[in-house]
C-alpha cells in the first residue's frame, strides 16, 4: 500500500477521477468489439466525445458570461460521466438527448446555485431534470458485470486518495440492506435482488465516481452519516411515490440537497494581496477574499488556478489554511521544490490580477470544542501550516488552554511563523519546540536536535496521556508519529491526523 500511496499522492483527485473513467471507457471499448457489450466502440466513442464536446463548450460560453474562471477539468469529467450512465446510441434523436443532458449538467453549476455554489451532482441533475421533462434518463450501463472489477478496483484507489473509504462503505451497507429488506417486505427473492443490485447495478459507479464529489457532498463525517443514509435508502428501486419510483441519480440529488443545507461553502474570487519567504523552501501568500467566509482552524479549502499546459495534477489543489478565522485575510503556505507542478510554478509567478478562485471548504482536523482538553501538536515539515491557523486564532481569542507545539524541520532556517508561535507563547502561554534534524544545529530551551521520538515526547509532554493529539505532515511521518503515539499507550480516539501529500 505504500507504493501505490506514493503513486496516488502524485496525482490530484480530479486526474485521477479522469484516469479512472477513461480506464473503465477503455475496458467498455475491447469488451464492445468481443461482443460482451451490447454497445460497439464505435457508439461509445462517438457518444463519449460528443458529451465532452458539448460539456467544454456549454462551460466555456457560462464561463464567459458569469466572467467565471473556466475549469475545463471539471467539464470533461461531467462529459465522461454522462456517457457511462447514458445509453451510447449516437443517432439524431440521441444525440438531441446527449445535448441536452450535456447542456443541462453544466449549466446547472451556474443556474442551480445560490451565492456561486452550485448545489447539486451536475450529471445527476442532468438526467433527473430529462426524465421528467423529455421523459429520456439514465440507463447506466456502467453497471455491466463485465466492467464492474474496473469500476471497482478503479473506484477503490479514488476513495482511497480522498481518504473517503468509511463514507462509500457505509452507504453501500446501508443501500443493500435497504434494498433487501422492501425485497423482503414486497415477498421477492432476497438472494437475487442481493446478487442484482451487487453485480448488475449503478451501485459501486455511484458510490465511488459521484457521490464523493466533493463540492456537492459534506466533508465532515457528522454531515456525512446523514447524508449517505438519504442516498442509501433512496437508492433502493422499489421506493416510491406513487407512479414515481426512485432512481439512483433522483436519490444522489436528494443527497445533494441535504447536504448542501447541511455544510457551509465557498466559492469566491480571491486577489493576491503579498507574499513573502518563511526560511529557503516555504512561501506565504497573502490573499484579500471577494466574499468573506467562515471556517475553523484548520481546515482546508479547495483552489482553481486555469493554466495553459497543465501536468496531471491539474489546475485545482486542497491547500490547508494557514490563516485564523479572526484575520480579514486568507493565508496559505506552500512549499516548493525544483520540479514542482504546472499549479505551483503558474502560483508563483502570480500577482494580483492573476484569476485564483476558492471553492470547496471543509475538513475535521479542527480544535476540539472543549475549552479544558489539553492539546499537543505534532508538525513536520509544511504540516505546520493547520497549527499556524489555531495556534493564531487561541491567542487572539484569549483561549490559554494548555498547548505544546513539537514541530520538526530539516534546519534552523526552513522555520516558518516563528513570529505567531513566539506572540502566543508571551501572550496565552503556548509552548513550541522545534525539532531540528541538522547536526550542526545548536540546541537551547526551545531547540532540539534530531527527530520526534517517543522519548521526546515523554520529556516535553510528562502529562501525553491528558492530551489530545493532532499530528500534520508528510504521510510517511504522520503514520510513524500515530504508531509511536500508540505505543506510548495514547488512546486511538485522541489522536487526529492530517496528512500532506504530494509534495508536487
Amino acid at each position: 500500500m505504500k507504493y501505490i500511496d506514493s503513486i496516488l499522492n502524485r496525482i490530484t483527485m480530479y486526474k485521477l477521477l479522469l484516469y479512472y473513467l477513461l480506464a473503465i471507457l477503455a475496458a467498455a471499448l475491447v469488451f464492445g468489439s468481443i461482443g460482451s457489450l451490447a454497445y460497439s466502440p464505435v457508439a461509445i466513442t462517438l457518444s463519449a466525445g460528443f458529451f465532452v464536446l458539448v460539456c467544454w463548450l456549454v462551460n466555456a460560453v457560462f464561463a464567459w458570461v458569469y466572467k467565471a474562471p473556466s475549469n475545463p477539468e471539471s467539464s470533461i469529467l461531467t462529459g465522461l460521466i454522462l456517457a457511462l450512465i447514458i445509453t451510447p446510441t449516437p443517432s439524431i434523436h440521441g444525440l438531441i438527448f446527449f445535448a441536452a443532458a450535456g447542456g443541462l449538467a453544466i449549466a446547472s453549476k451556474y443556474i442551480l446555485a445560490i451565492n456561486n455554489k452550485h448545489i447539486f451532482n451536475p450529471a445527476a441533475i442532468a438526467v433527473v431534470l430529462t426524465a421528467f421533462g423529455p421523459q429520456q434518463s439514465a440507463s447506466w450501463w456502467v453497471g455491466s458485470t463485465v466492467l464492474l472489477p474496473f469500476v471497482v478496483i478503479g473506484g477503490l484507489l479514488v476513495v482511497r486518495k480522498i481518504r473517503r473509504i468509511r463514507m462509500v462503505s457505509v452507504f453501500f451497507v446501508i443501500a443493500i440492506v435497504t434494498t433487501s429488506l422492501l425485497a423482503l417486505l414486497g415477498h421477492k427473492d432476497v438472494g437475487a435482488t442481493v446478487q442484482a443490485t451487487l453485480l448488475h447495478s449503478s451501485l459501486f459507479f455511484l458510490g465511488f465516481a459521484m457521490l464523493t464529489e466533493p463540492l456537492t457532498s459534506p466533508s465532515r463525517w457528522a454531515n456525512q452519516r446523514w447524508y449517505i443514509l438519504l442516498v442509501g435508502v433512496f437508492f433502493a428501486p422499489q421506493l416510491h411515490i406513487g407512479s414515481l419510483y426512485t432512481t439512483p441519480e433522483l436519490a444522489l440529488v436528494v443527497g445533494n440537497l441535504a447536504s448542501f443545507l447541511m455544510t457551509p461553502r465557498v466559492k469566491t474570487l480571491l486577489r493576491l494581496r503579498e507574499r513573502f519567504m518563511w526560511g529557503r523552501v516555504t512561501e506565504d501568500f497573502v490573499f484579500v477574499p471577494e466574499k468573506k467566509f467562515n471556517y475553523r482552524p484548520g481546515q482546508y479549502v479547495e483552489l482553481t488556478l486555469p493554466h495553459a499546459e497543465t501536468d496531471s495534477r491539474g489546475s485545482r489543489r486542497y491547500f490547508t489554511l494557514a490563516s485564523s478565522p479572526t484575520e480579514e485575510t486568507l493565508r496559505i503556505g506552500i512549499r516548493f521544490y525544483d520540479k514542482g507542478s504546472s499549479f505551483k510554478r503558474v502560483l508563483r509567478s502570480a500577482s494580483e490580477l492573476t484569476a485564483i478562485s476558492a471553492g470547496q471548504l471543509g475538513g475535521e482536523f479542527t480544535l476540539s470544542k472543549d475549552p479544558h482538553q489539553k492539546l499537543a501538536f505534532i508538525a513536520g515539515g509544511i504540516g505546520v501550516t493547520p497549527f499556524r491557523s489555531m495556534v493564531k486564532y487561541l491567542d487572539d481569542t484569549n483561549d490559554s488552554r494548555p498547548v505544546t507545539l513539537l514541530y520538526g524541520e530539516r534546519t534552523i532556517q526552513d522555520i516558518a511563523y516563528s513570529d505567531v508561535f513566539e506572540a502566543a507563547r508571551q501572550h496565552i502561554g503556548t509552548k513550541t519546540i522545534y525539532v531540528i534534524n541538522d547536526e550542526n544545529s545548536t540546541t537551547s530551551s526551545k531547540v532540539r536536535r534530531g527527530t520526534i521520538t517517543p522519548e521526546l515526547i515523554q520529556a516535553e509532554l510528562p502529562d501525553y496521556s491528558e492530551r489530545l493529539f493532532y499530528v500534520s505532515g508528510p504521510p510517511t511521518m504522520v503514520r510513524a508519529v500515530k504508531k509511536m503515539l500508540l505505543g506510548l499507550g495514547v488512546a486511538r480516539k485522541n489522536i487526529k491526523v492530517d496528512f500532506f501529500s504530494g509534495y508536487a
